[in-house]
């Protein structure tokens, strides 16, 4: 029973990271149609963001306490801005020329972790994580790691947060009315550019803090390490139905869920291929995906 409790925890505990990276990722196709192959670059920056200031590099922060949470504000609001950066300066020239949009985007995405590769090294540097949340709880017999619900508390948070913004919000409203006739939004006053600005850093804001937390989950940060995600984030995406941010939560968790157990009571690393199993069977059913809708 123990062991159930526990790989069920950690399941949810990595599907709630995928769903902070695969939420901005289908927030940003969904409401944008752009394909963001540079969204796992956003995550390694929010992550070494918040690695480099919990070291002790940003006045105030630090690996615990209040430090930290400044350390994990810090990350997000650099992932965040280059998200900004990202749309302005890459994607918003291209977008009447989405093949162009995908190489460039590609682009930033192998040159991001590159570029931290030449400043911090290729290595896993050692995430430093506050005490507090390094422990475990008890949990039905189970020895549960703290960070766990750290990360589930987030991807929930997040996940209300940008339900309440596509649905409560003028600007949600906007960018879904721009999506469906720009030139409509346009002829009315309304800069939809603005708008689709402000959804790119909203979704680099999810990947970014992802990459924040991710450091917890996994106890280090490398390069490399948004790349692999990225493509998790991808899967989960198409099987919650392209466009979805209640369906791709509703895949992360699935997805976290398989692959810890196929991981744990079969071979290590068959996680993986059974997760892609359950995406090809799902398509032949259900090709839209779980849901297929953007809410």
């Amino acid at each position: 029973m123990s062991t159930i409790v526990l790989l069920t925890m950690t399941g949810l505990g990595l599907g709630a990271l995928y769903f902070l990276v695969a939420s901005g990722l289908s927030l940003i196709f969904g409401l944008m149609d752009v394909l963001n192959f540079a969204h796992g670059a956003l995550l390694s920056i929010g992550a070494y963001g918040t690695w480099w200031a919990a070291s002790g590099q940003l006045p105030g922060a630090g690996p615990g306490g209040w430090g930290f949470a400044l350390a994990v504000l810090f990350g997000t609001a650099v992932g965040t801005l280059a998200a900004v950066v990202l749309e302005l300066a890459v994607v918003r020239p291209l977008y009447t020329r989405p093949r162009e949009q995908v190489l460039a985007t590609v682009g930033v995405g192998l040159a991001v972790p590159a570029l931290l590769s030449g400043v911090w090294g290729s290595d896993a540097r050692t995430f430093p994580g506050p005490e507090a949340l390094s422990g475990t709880f008890a949990l039905l017999g189970a020895d549960v790691p703290v960070n766990r619900l750290v990360l589930v508390a987030a991807a929930v948070v997040v996940l209300v947060a940008l339900r309440l913004f596509l649905g409560r919000t003028r600007h949600g409203l906007v960018v879904r009315a721009g999506v469906e006739d720009r030139a409509m939004v346009t002829a009315l006053g309304i800069d939809v550019r603005k708008a689709f600005t402000l959804v790119f850093a909203i979704g680099g804001c999810a990947a970014a803090l992802g990459g924040a937390l991710g450091g917890l989950y996994f106890g280090s940060v490398d390069p490399r390490q948004g790349t692999s995600l990225l493509i998790f984030a991808f899967v989960v995406v198409v099987t919650g139905g392209m466009g979805s941010v209640t369906g791709a939560a509703v895949a992360a968790v699935v997805i976290g869920l398989v692959q810890q157990f196929a991981n744990y009571y079969t071979a290590a690393g068959l996680g993986d291929l059974a997760v892609v199993v359950l995406l090809a069977a799902l398509l032949l059913v259900r090709p839209r995906g779980l849901t297929g809708r953007l809410a």
